[in-house]
Order: structure tokens, then C-alpha cells, then sequence
């Protein structure tokens, strides 16, 4: 447990926990040592020999201001090493989520997360001095009372040294016991923390549905769960610190019954007796109070076990030194990915000029999204490359792609603050007027003019103080503000009323001249107004690419799509233009 709480430190935290435990463990021999003199000085004043109960007495008052000036050393120091060490766990922590793949949240993992964050990490900090000091304590004072002991009377100290096997695998037992019941515990808590969180996130939908949906059962089974695997840990902890207990007193029996055998044959004398035998009570009470606190190691093992579990996962491979693209064109060559046994996308192939803008259609699940989420480097294909400018995205590196790509996605997340602030995630570099600006050629400025407190007003977690239309607003401000040479809209305004849309339309346009745009939308004015035009299949390859015009008089699967969607949103043509223009 030491050696990963030490792995887990930062310099300063592993300093400070060394220097902790140092003074620990001279408090416990100082403690052993104040033990043991209670012999000599009890032998002392049952023989009535006032003077050398003096001297011993003065030797024990020394060893125990020693106690008192290293305990208070450990207090001080194991404080500074606590708030050092959280600092440590909490920072690995953001670390580690920051490199991990975007694949691994595709489960909700907002509970895992939140409880390592905070109570994981919160009890793992404290128990080098609340827990592991008193554990330290309960076994290095018994060994340092039980070495003394020899020299007194080594039958007695043989008869406490044959139980310590039996208590060292007692103790292990009891961890072991416990141990197991806080994983299952653990577990729990998370789906429980996860069913809570999407609870919470999805009220306007629920209160719709109105009592009795079935988030309400899935929250409510969720949180049994979790009563009942706590119900079960306390069961098992309870009866396996009795067990441990019981043991620690047969060992105090077995001294008691070898003492009245050596007293009742006269081989030791009832004073020797008598000290030695309170010593045996002051070897067993640390033990005991360790075993009461060893179910707090394997409950911070659990945490320590889910950070090892964080740490093992494979992140994406990176290059030592990342290529530089040629340009800004998007290539998939002979692309498969998918997100369990059937692929999204098979043998996907495609180049997207760069400073030009490629439309993505096709039926709902052929892999629109999927394409965006490879081209931000969220996933890596299964088989095939994903090229900007010409060179695989491994061979750039994360960095290099995330900071050449601004994703707009369908479904918008904004934090708990306020709006400029939100924007301003696009380029921290910015000033404040400059992401004004660049948030008011989004339309964004409305939104602030509305709302109490105007650029400074909160949008709430997720966003909720706003529509679905003014989130996304906010989202392409931050893309505009970010001012990467590629940038995926991902049904960007599909909700956006008309007005709104004609006027994130026109930001769009602005910033076409310069910057590679891929879009997946089902609008009718963006489609026919993209350079190139790539129709997926329902399997998630390419049934037809070309430009709106070519496709159309080519009357295959885009032409249907192409009149399905007019059909449904109402727009008539003319004759003259019916395969370049409609309209309203």
C-alpha cells in the first residue's frame, strides 16, 4: 500500500509521506519503549524500592516527551502531506481523462470518474494518517514490546511470538474480506452516481413522461443495489473484525495461561508476573485498534485498483515527432470502424479537398457522424487510414489534429458558467472583445442581450438556461473563435429556427473561402451548395459522390433522397431549375 501510494505522489507529496512514516514509526518504538519500562519500574514498586522506581520513572518521563515531540511532528507534517497527496491523485486524475481515447467514454463513466474525484480521493489522502498511521502503530509497537519481552522472560515472549502467525493471517483475511465486499460496493455507487446523474441531466424529458417512467425505476433499482451491497460490506466487515478481535484476545489467553503455569512452579516471581502480564494488555490493544482500521486500506485499495485500471487502458499511438500535413484535405482510404461486432463503416474510401466544403448524406445510422468523430481523431479505424493533408492522423499526433480541427456536433454540452466564458473555451488566448466579436457573428450577441447579466449571465450545467438552438449558436462561436483550418459541422443547425439558421449560414460562408468544411446535414441550401457531395449507403459505404447538379442527373440513390426531402419540407421547383434551385 506505501509503495503505490508513493507511485501515485508527486515529488513534493512523496517527500512529505517518507518524512511522515519516518516520524510515525519512531513514535511507535518510542511507544513499545514507554511499554516495556513499565516492567522494571511495576517490578520496582511491588518490591518496594522507591528509588529505582524514580530513576525508571524519570527514564519513561524522557521517553515519552519523545513520543510527544514525534507525534506532533507526524500530526503537522502528515496534514501538509494529505492536502499534497490529493493534489497528486486529483491531478493524475484530469491527466489521465485528458489522454485517454474519447472510445472509452462511450460508456457513461461520469460515476467512476466522480466518486474517485471526490470521495475516493478524499479517503485514499487521509489515510496515511488517519488509517495507515494506526495500523503502523498497532503492529510496530507490539513488535518493539514483544523484542523487550525476551529479555525479561523469553518463555512468556515465545508464548505471544507463536501467535503472530495466526494473527498476521487474520488480519490479512479480514482485508481480503472486506476488500471484496467494497469493490461490489464500489460498483454499485457508480451505476447508482450514473443513473442519478442522467436522471438529473434528463428532467424536461421525464417530466414529460410524468411518474412511474422507467428512469424512475432504473434510478430506484440502481440505489437498492447500492443498500444492499452496503448492507453486505458492513456484514462482512463486522464479522470479520469479531473474528480478528477474537483472535488478538486467544493470543492474551495463551499468555495468561503460560504466566499462571510458570507463577504456580515458582519460576518467576509474582511481580515479574504481574508487569509482565500488563504488558501483554498493552501489546494486544494496538493490534486490535489496527484490525478495526484495516477494512480502511482495502477500501482504499479499491480507489487505488480503479486508478491502476485508468492507467492500463491504451491510449492511441502517438509519434515522437509529429509530420506536418501538405494541406488541409481530408482522404479515407479503404476505412472500416464500428462500435462492437457489426461495422459502422466498410471499406470507406473518399478525398475532401482542401479549402472547399463536402457534404456527408445518407439514412440515419450509415455513418455520417462516425466519419466526423474519425476525422477529430475521437477513434482510430479498425483497418484503414484517415489522412489530412496526406499523412495518417497517427503520424500527426492528437495534438496536431486536435488543434487543426473544430468539431460543431449535434449535441451541444455547455459547463456551468457564464456565456462569454463558454465561447471563450474556443481560443483562451483571446481577449474578451475578441471573442465578443467573434461570438457575435453567430448570433450569440442576442442571446446576451436577452438574458439577465447579458454576456456575463450563466448558461447552467449543460446549458439548460438555453435553447437547443442557442446552445448550438454558442458551439459555433466557440469553432469561430478556435479559427482551425478544418472544421466539422455535425448538424449544426438543425436546431435553429429559420432566421437564426440564415444568419449561422451566413458566418459559415465567410469562413468557407479558407478552411476545409465537412458537413453533415440534411438541409436542402447546404447540400446543393457544396463543392462535393458524398451519398452514403445504409451499410456505411459510398453509393454515389459528386457535385448536386451531376447527381441528380445521374437519378440514383441521391436523386431519391434528394426528392424525398423535398417532398417532405414542401418546396416546389420550376421547370427551369428543378434540378439546381428549388425554392420556398
Amino acid at each position: 500500500m506505501i509503495g503505490r501510494l508513493l507511485h501515485y505522489s508527486s515529488p513534493r507529496a512523496r517527500r512529505l509521506l517518507i518524512t511522515e512514516l519516518v516520524f510515525i514509526v519512531a513514535t511507535a518504538v518510542l511507544q513499545g519503549a514507554a511499554f516495556l519500562l513499565l516492567v522494571p519500574l511495576l517490578q520496582a514498586l511491588l518490591r518496594g524500592d522507591t528509588d529505582a522506581a524514580w530513576s525508571w520513572l524519570t527514564v519513561m518521563a524522557a521517553v515519552g516527551a519523545g513520543y510527544v515531540v514525534t507525534t506532533w511532528f507526524a500530526s503537522q507534517i502528515g496534514m501538509k502531506a494529505s492536502g499534497a497527496l490529493l493534489d497528486s491523485l486529483l491531478t493524475r486524475l484530469g491527466d489521465r481523462l485528458i489522454e485517454l481515447p474519447v472510445a472509452w467514454f462511450g460508456q457513461d463513466r461520469s460515476g467512476l470518474a466522480a466518486g474517485i474525484a471526490t470521495q475516493g480521493a478524499m479517503f485514499v489522502s487521509n489515510m496515511p494518517y488517519a488509517i495507515l498511521r494506526q495500523i503502523l502503530i498497532g503492529f510496530i509497537t507490539p513488535g518493539t514490546v514483544l523484542a523487550g519481552m525476551y529479555v525479561f522472560d523469553w518463555r512468556l515472549a515465545v508464548a505471544m511470538t507463536v501467535m503472530v502467525p495466526v494473527i498476521l493471517f487474520g488480519y490479512r483475511w479480514l482485508q481480503r474480506a472486506i476488500g471484496r465486499g467494497d469493490v461490489v460496493h464500489a460498483e454499485a455507487v457508480t451505476d447508482a452516481s450514473n443513473r442519478v446523474i442522467e436522471f438529473a441531466r434528463a428532467q424536461p424529458a421525464l417530466r414529460t413522461a410524468g411518474e412511474g417512467s422507467i428512469a424512475d425505476r432504473l434510478v430506484a433499482d440502481a440505489l437498492q443495489n447500492q443498500h444492499r451491497a452496503y448492507r453486505g460490506l458492513l456484514v462482512t466487515g463486522g464479522a470479520g473484525i469479531a473474528t480478528f478481535a477474537g483472535l488478538v484476545q486467544l493470543s492474551l489467553t495463551l499468555l495468561l495461561v503460560v504466566g499462571a503455569y510458570l507463577a504456580v512452579g515458582g519460576t518467576v516471581d509474582v511481580a515479574t508476573l504481574i508487569a509482565l502480564l500488563v504488558l501483554g494488555v498493552r501489546f494486544n490493544e494496538p493490534i486490535v485498534a489496527a484490525g478495526d482500521l484495516g477494512g480502511g486500506v482495502a477500501v482504499a485499495r479499491t480507489t487505488l485498483d480503479q486508478l491502476d485500471r485508468l492507467a492500463a487502458v491504451a491510449a492511441l499511438p502517438e509519434p515522437q515527432t509529429p509530420a506536418k500535413p501538405a494541406d488541409w484535405g481530408i482522404g479515407f482510404e479503404d476505412v472500416t470502424f464500428g462500435y462492437g461486432d457489426e461495422p459502422v463503416l466498410q471499406d470507406l474510401s473518399f478525398n475532401a479537398p482542401a479549402g472547399g466544403m463536402t457534404a456527408i448524406v445518407g439514412p440515419s445510422g450509415a455513418g455520417k457522424t462516425t466519419i466526423t468523430k474519425l476525422i477529430a481523431r475521437f477513434y482510430d479505424p479498425e483497418s484503414g487510414t484517415v489522412t489530412i493533408g496526406g499523412v495518417p492522423l497517427p503520424e500527426l499526433g492528437t495534438a496536431t489534429v486536435e488543434a487543426a480541427v473544430a468539431p460543431v456536433s449535434q449535441d451541444v454540452y455547455l459547463f456551468d458558467d457564464t456565456i462569454v466564458n463558454n465561447v471563450w473555451l474556443g481560443n483562451p488566448d483571446m481577449t474578451r472583445e475578441e471573442v465578443i466579436a467573434a461570438a457575435s457573428r453567430a448570433r450569440v450577441d442576442e442571446i446576451a442581450y436577452r438574458l439577465p447579466g447579458g454576456w456575463d449571465a450563466r448558461v447552467g450545467e449543460g446549458g439548460t438556461n438555453l435553447s437547443g438552438g442557442e446552445r448550438q449558436r454558442v458551439s459555433i462561436a466557440r469553432a469561430l473563435l478556435k479559427d482551425a483550418p478544418i472544421v466539422l459541422l455535425d448538424e449544426a443547425t438543425s436546431a435553429l429556427d429559420v432566421g437564426n439558421e440564415i444568419a449561422i449560414g451566413e458566418a459559415i460562408d465567410r469562413i468557407r473561402a479558407d478552411r476545409t468544411l465537412i458537413v453533415v446535414a440534411h438541409r436542402l441550401q447546404t447540400i446543393m451548395t457544396a463543392e462535393k457531395i458524398i451519398m452514403l449507403a445504409g451499410d456505411g459505404s459510398i453509393s454515389e459522390t459528386g457535385t448536386h447538379t451531376e447527381l441528380l442527373a445521374a437519378h440514383g440513390s441521391y436523386a431519391r433522397y434528394w426528392t424525398e426531402r423535398v417532398d417532405a419540407t414542401g418546396w416546389q421547383l420550376t421547370p427551369t431549375d428543378a434540378h439546381t434551385h428549388p425554392r420556398l
